[in-house]
């Protein structure tokens, strides 16, 4: 691309600047040029907590004055998966679709520390229509003000500080779809202020983040008078990873020496209104969640380990739901509790020759006694093989499970289930 660059700048026949093909010849030169002399930090993961003002990814766009820059995104994820409960009169349930289709828009406007990111989403799955009967596309509208390149501080709605794999891009990760422990007591997107420092104690990097939001998620058409806050450090015993590494799953870069992060964090999300706190459905009886997680990922010459434990405390976790909110009829009133319990995640993965990842997960849910009776304990194991081709950008998935409920392994419990997804991810 250099080359090219180059040879069409040295072949304009008439060197003169007020000609519009040699303006074209010119920026296309020294972009060229700005790309050769980017550092290798310029080439990281994509980042969901940070612009992505360096990376140079996408279709890009930058004014004749360097006042303003635009870069556009777009990705896709399709699925073909398959479910079957042990001894279920249904004989197994297929899912085939457009898992995740987005777009993301990033840039910065009259200097390069305030910059912006835009993320819309145009599948059913991540609009929260289900819960809310609101079709939002808007996953992430923010701005963010760079003091320096280790301390920004950020305005508007985006992920907060919370745990490693709920922080990491979707588009990141080494199985189809994040764990169970996730998905149970993530605290996902609000609107509101953070702050996010990078600092080093002696030779060792840290991370620290904070955030104050309006505690009910990306749908909120207004706010109560509680609010969420939201804490995360991370650190870096080992060094700074390769390309940000410890922001993706699996040893893509093949780390030459070990690197480890320690996270952990906690949230206090005052009277929501929302089952999950950031999501769920709206319930008339606000209560307070209290949310903790402690993470850490190791990778070391294309073997990749990671751990989670979360745990979610609330007093009193049943509740009603609101049925004006949430377009619910009928004149009874319906039940319903925010899932109160603990859990943990591991999963290992080993980068075979020629792009080919092997990867295992194993996953406990346990629910508090108080809502026991409505949900069960939860193991659950995967096997994934991913394709990659180029990176995340481009892979192909294979993901198979086994889960198991109350710890009874046996073939003959009809909760029990089995399944497999197959899935392509495309994005630039």
């Amino acid at each position: 691309m250099y080359l090219c660059a180059l040879r069409l700048f040295v072949k304009s026949k008439q060197p003169t600047f007020d000609s519009i093909e040699m303006k074209t010849r010119l920026a296309l030169f020294v972009g060229a040029l700005c790309g050769l002399c980017l550092p290798k930090t310029a080439m990281a993961q994509e980042r969901d907590d940070r612009a992505t003002i360096l990376n140079f990814k996408g279709i890009q766009y930058t004014s004749n004055d360097s006042l303003f820059y635009t870069n556009f995104r777009f990705r896709m994820q399709n699925r073909l998966g398959y479910n079957n409960v042990l001894d279920d009169a249904d004989n197994g349930k297929f899912d085939a679709r457009i898992r995740r289709l987005r777009m993301r828009i990033d840039g910065y406007i009259y200097t390069r520390k305030i910059s912006y990111s835009i993320q819309l989403a145009f599948t059913r799955s991540d609009q929260d229509f289900d819960d809310t009967g609101v079709a939002n596309i808007v996953r992430d509208a923010v701005v963010f003000y760079n003091f320096t390149d280790d301390f920004y501080i950020s305005f508007g709605q985006n992920k907060l500080p919370g745990n490693r794999q709920r922080v990491n891009s979707s588009g990141q990760l080494q199985f189809a779809d994040r764990s169970l422990v996730n998905g149970n007591f993530t605290i996902d997107r609000d609107f509101g202020l953070t702050l996010n420092l990078s600092k080093k104690i002696g030779e060792m990097p840290f991370n620290a983040k904070a955030a104050i939001s309006t505690g009910e998620g990306r749908v909120a058409s207004g706010t109560d008078d509680g609010l969420a806050y939201t804490g995360r450090v991370e650190f870096l015993p080992l060094g700074q990873f390769t390309n940000d590494g410890d922001y993706s799953e699996g040893d893509i870069e093949r780390e030459t020496t070990p690197k480890l992060s320690i996270g952990g964090g906690y949230s206090y999300n005052d009277r929501t209104t929302r089952e999950g706190g950031q999501l769920g459905r709206y319930v008339k009886n606000p209560f307070t969640l209290k949310t903790s997680f402690v993470d850490a990922i190791f990778k070391y010459r294309g073997f990749a380990y990671q751990a989670e434990y979360m745990r979610r405390d609330v007093d009193n976790p049943f509740n009603i739901v609101d049925d004006r909110l949430n377009q619910v009829d009928g004149p009874e009133e319906e039940e319903t509790y925010a899932y109160k319990g603990w859990g943990v995640n591991q999963q290992a993965s080993y980068l075979l020759n020629k792009g080919y990842e092997v990867a295992a997960r194993y996953t406990f849910v346990a629910p508090h006694e108080q809502i026991r009776h409505l949900e069960d304990q939860i193991d659950l194991v995967e096997l994934g093989l991913t394709k990659y081709i180029k990176a995340h950008r481009l892979k192909f998935q294979i993901n198979g499970n086994y889960m198991v409920k109350n710890g009874d392994f046996g073939n003959n419990r009809s909760k029990n289930s089995w399944g497999g997804m197959i899935q392509v991810e495309l994005g630039i």
